[in-house]
């Protein structure tokens, strides 16, 4: 049974720092590049994230990109985001994806394996 999930989040005060875990069973996971995504409240789902399988080569979207670090530890099959800098703007279920593609991308049809998602809260 396939399975990814999240957890980490949590209330932050702006400034601060998050760190996210996505733990994945069910599949060979050293084959699997992964993404983290978010939705905020009436807004569609964007890409932040993301880790080939290959080579571990990462992509940030902009709105993240110096902020946040994507990183995979196989031996544990877990993905995690770091988010440091947070802003209000950061706020939103964040989800987690996988798929058996070597590459990975900011967008979710890519991903065949989602999790159900971990609330951050960015108030102060």
């Amino acid at each position: 049974q396939v399975q990814l999930v999240e957890s980490g989040g949590g209330v932050v005060h702006p400034g601060g720092s998050r760190r996210l875990s996505c733990e994945a069973s069910g599949f060979t996971v050293p084959y699997y590049a992964f993404g983290w995504f978010r939705q905020a409240p009436g807004k569609e789902r964007e890409g932040v994230s993301c880790i080939s399988s290959s080579d571990g080569t990462t992509y940030y979207s902009d709105s993240v990109k110096g902020r946040f670090t994507i990183s995979r530890d196989n031996a544990k099959k877990t993905v995690y985001l770091q988010m440091n800098s947070l802003k209000p703007e950061d706020t939103g279920v964040y989800y987690c994806a996988a798929t058996s593609a070597r590459g990975c991308a900011l967008v979710p049809r890519w991903y065949f394996y989602w999790g159900q998602g971990t609330q951050v809260t960015v108030s102060s």
